[in-house]
């Protein structure tokens, strides 16, 4: 009979829906990302053990005060083995998955047991949903929505909806024909009768239907987190992968105790929502006898009060004692909290390279979130850009397939170690067997097996596919599929008894430090040139990441520094692999510093760091000062400083810094502009030098305003202007030079009067008068914004008042030099050319007052590699 390509037409079938439906897709993604945020940030802000109070007295009043007792122990077990948080993951998972499982099954099975044409249709597919293996709904789903929560809780979705449909099926067909005819018969209504009639009837049914639905779903929370659901299924996920029976314990315990509280919650609550089940309540209590203290139910009334109570005393304690902050004095703060995601397979290096970069990057004040995945949904996560980076991508041989699929969504960071070497290995006792053709006619010995690991990893698919066949072994040996665990696990088994057993390894690995291995040689080269072991990260991220991008690529280990990590993994045991990256870090003094440089602060004559003293700033509100202060704010923080921005007219700003009460400000206009200010104070005050220019002083006027192109062309057209000219702040040096020199040397200063206003304030009048075409002229300079705001013309200047064009100088106080080293030198090399800074001052207006941090941050974003040219770790 023909091969039926059914594998082919589905994954046709996929693609066309991947092209043609991305955007259902993104928006589903979008829906259940948000409702599982939401629910999950609910359940774990309050404090566990309050929160736990709130779920016991839910029992209580459900079940009685022996079933609150027992709530109340479950949940602070679950607290005790730290297995809170993941727990509460598991639940929001659940909850959301059961919510829009009831939101689709309910009315589909109301709509079933009304119309015979449609439960025919249905059941087929709900067997079909029900009997197909739970995994296999996570490879669409691995595909449609990338790794994470939401795989998980569709494919929860897609196995527990046939019970909530059938089961409402049911209970609504269940109903007595009879009572529905009698409605009929008095006139009620289709609707009033489902309404009034068969649900209240169907209750119970429906309700264990909704008891299936739960439980099934936290069936599935294992499967979730082979996915990267997290939560508890991520906690059994990982025990299974290293063979960690405590944890797997721990995990699966807490699974137990979460579904019996959900199960006996929701069978005591469709009690007490159903007519009859309330009927029966009411009898067992009239034959309750000597156990009635444990039965002892409180009033509904009192119930809700005590959870409102408990509820609001745990949000409170939640939200003001759980806040975590981040120390953004601390010099190494590089990320400012910002999140990272890593992905992993449970192999040594990998495990060893992830929680050394987990150390490294949380030393820099990142936030970093590792996720133990298949190879296949590690793939498929950095392509999706749900996982940022991985470190353990053996290229070019071992990974070829999922690179060659998925490398244009893909960056390569480079090698950090190579070559490698893929290998099966035997025990030195094993005499006779040093070559992978002496294993051949040699199987009975090891009972026909190979012990491999997992069975995504490309090494499998090598021994499988061509070892196998190249050796003539393809039929003699079967390759056992596990995990590297798992496989550790079975050759120390065997190792202890001293019997013969053949692993798939590789090098380097700790295992040849701690075993007399031999690794059988390859004369036909069936494995292939060694391999190098790669970082590879989501297209885009050195983008965004640009410093972490840079440390990526410039990683390397030294074969004795990785396996050195890998036995000190070993030796703190599972659970603890950061607490022995630290340990390693400390007998190492120096690469994490190598590895992830920071920039060095300069030391000042004391020996102290100079970003032990906060820096005091001096700004007054002219544009580019605005932009370059906030510029050197956003950058300087990144460096470890801590900036103290204070607002200052012009005079007693210079003076705040000759006392030294200023560091240091950014908007000197030298050597006309605020000259009379350096020649008071200029020998108690510090020139860092010019960062732009030249600058020029002028009036301008709306090119509306026609044959006004000069200050001269200003006189005797007072009545036009109002006899006003707009000006800025009455303390600057601009505002003196335009009364005391410019107006006189034109002879205007009878006709037109300043008037002292604030440069936002100046803008605002210009803007109100180009509006309505009216004339006016303001005081204005260059470089300023709005020249490209505005068609103004500036009014040439024959008799140079206003005297030449100025340099933008950095003026600090006179101890500046030695109190910050490290800020002279970045401050003396400080450079904007035009454009830069018209382009950080539309970008400061765009985002509008109050936002200046957030305008700087999207101007760097635009501009990569600012902050270090300017600051230069």
């Amino acid at each position: 009979m023909p091969r039926l390509h059914l594998g082919d037409w589905v994954d046709s079938g996929v693609d066309w829906l991947q092209r043609h439906l991305s955007w259902l897709f993104d928006a589903i993604s979008s829906l259940v990302t948000g409702m599982y945020d939401g629910i999950d940030a609910a359940l774990s802000a309050p404090e566990p053990l309050l929160f736990a109070g709130v779920l016991a007295v839910a029992a209580w009043w459900l079940r009685g005060l022996l079933a609150g007792v027992l709530a109340f122990a479950g949940f602070a077990l679950i607290d005790s083995i730290e297995l809170w948080n993941d727990a509460m993951s598991t639940l929001s998972l659940v909850l959301v998955a059961t919510i829009v499982t009831l939101v689709i099954s309910v009315p589909l099975g109301i709509w079933a047991s009304r119309s015979k044409a449609v439960s025919a249709v249905t059941r087929p597919v709900l067997d079909f949903m029900q009997t197909m293996p739970a995994m296999v709904y996570l490879i669409p789903g691995i595909i449609f929505f990338g790794v994470g929560v939401v795989p998980g809780i569709i494919a929860t979705i897609v196995f527990a909806l046939p019970p909530g449909v059938r089961m409402t099926e049911l209970g609504i067909r269940q109903v007595d024909g009879e009572l529905v005819e009698a409605a009929e018969a008095f006139g009620t209504t289709r609707r009033n009768t489902l309404l009034r009639v068969q649900l209240p009837l169907a209750l119970p049914t429906i309700m264990a239907g909704i008891n299936q639905v739960i439980m099934l779903g936290l069936s599935m929370v294992v499967i979730a987190g082979m996915v990267g659901g997290g939560g508890l299924g991520g906690a059994v996920y990982r025990a299974i992968g290293n063979v960690d029976i405590g944890l797997g314990f721990e995990a699966g315990i807490s699974i137990v105790i979460l579904a019996m509280y959900l199960d006996r919650i929701t069978g005591a609550l469709g009690r007490q929502v159903s007519p009859l089940g309330r009927r029966a309540l009411a009898k067992a209590r009239a034959v309750a006898g000597g156990a009635r203290i444990w039965n002892y139910r409180p009033q509904p009334a009192v119930a809700v009060v005590g959870i409102v109570v408990l509820a609001l005393v745990a949000g409170g304690m939640g939200m003001f004692g759980g806040a975590k902050t981040q120390n953004t004095t601390d010099a190494a703060n590089v990320g400012q909290g910002k999140k990272i995601s890593m992905g992993y397979i449970p192999w040594d290096e990998g495990i060893a390279s992830t929680f050394l970069w987990k150390e490294l990057l949380e030393q820099r004040g990142f936030e970093v979130d590792t996720k133990q995945l298949e190879a296949g949904s590690l793939y498929t996560g950095l392509a999706g850009g749900q996982i940022d980076f991985q470190t353990d991508a053996w290229l070019p041989v071992t990974h070829a397939s999922y690179w060659e699929k998925y490398q244009d969504k893909l960056e390569d960071m480079g090698s950090w170690y190579g070559p490698t070497s893929l290998e099966l290995s035997v025990p030195a006792y094993m005499k006779g067997i040093d070559s992978l053709d002496d294993l051949k006619g040699k199987s009975g010995q090891f009972k026909g097996r190979i012990i491999g690991i997992e069975p995504s990893a490309g090494m499998m698919g090598i021994l499988k596919d061509k070892v196998l066949g190249d050796y003539g072994l393809e039929g003699e040996y079967e390759v056992v599929d596990g995990s590297t665990p798992g496989m550790l696990a079975e050759l120390k088994r065997a190792y202890d008894k001293k019997e013969p057993v053949v692993t798939t390894l590789w090098s380097p690995h700790w295992a040849y430090s701690t075993y007399d291995l031999k690794k059988l040689k390859d004369p036909k080269g069936s494995w292939g040139k060694g391999d190098g072991v790669h970082t590879l990260a989501r297209k885009g991220f050195s983008a965004d990441n640009p410093q972490v991008g840079e440390w990526l690529k410039n990683f390397e280990m030294t074969e004795k520094q990785l396996t050195d990590l890998e036995a000190k993994i070993q030796e703190t045991g599972k659970g603890n692999e950061q607490e022995a990256v630290r340990a390693w870090l400390k007998d190492n003094p120096g690469l994490a510093d190598k590895w992830t440089p920071v920039g060095k602060a300069g030391k000042t004559k004391d020996g102290k760091d100079e970003r032990d003293r906060a820096l005091n700033v001096a700004w007054f509100p002219w544009e580019e000062d605005i932009a370059a202060t906030y510029l050197w704010k956003a950058v300087l923080e990144e460096r470890g400083y801590t900036m103290n921005l204070k607002q200052f007219e012009v005079g007693p700003m210079y003076t705040a810094l000759s006392r030294g009460q200023i560091d240091v400000q950014f908007d000197g206009w030298l050597p006309s502009t605020q000259k009379k200010y350096w020649d008071k104070y200029g020998d108690k005050l510090t020139d860092l030098g010019s960062w732009y220019g030249p600058t020029s002083l002028e009036l301008a006027v709306p090119s509306y305003v026609e044959g006004v192109d000069s200050l001269d062309d200003l006189k005797g057209r007072g009545d036009e202007f109002k006899g006003r000219i707009v000006g800025i702040e009455p303390g600057t040096e601009t505002m003196n030079i335009l009364k005391n020199k410019v107006l006189p040397d034109y002879g205007i200063d009878g006709e037109f009067e300043v008037v002292d206003s604030s440069t936002p304030g100046m803008l605002a009048e210009l803007k109100r008068a180009y509006a309505k075409k009216e004339p006016i002229a303001v005081m204005l300079w260059t470089p300023h914004w709005a020249y490209n705001e505005y068609d103004l013309t500036k009014l040439a200047d024959p008799k140079k008042s206003f005297g030449e064009g100025d340099e933008i100088h950095t003026v600090a106080s006179k101890d500046f030099p030695s109190q910050y080293p490290q800020l002279t030198e970045w401050f003396k090399n400080f450079r904007l050319d035009e454009k830069q800074l018209a382009g950080l001052e539309n970008e400061i207006q765009k985002h509008g007052t109050g936002h200046e941090e957030e305008a700087v941050k999207a101007w760097m974003d635009e501009n990569p590699g600012i902050a270090d040219r300017i600051a230069p770790r």
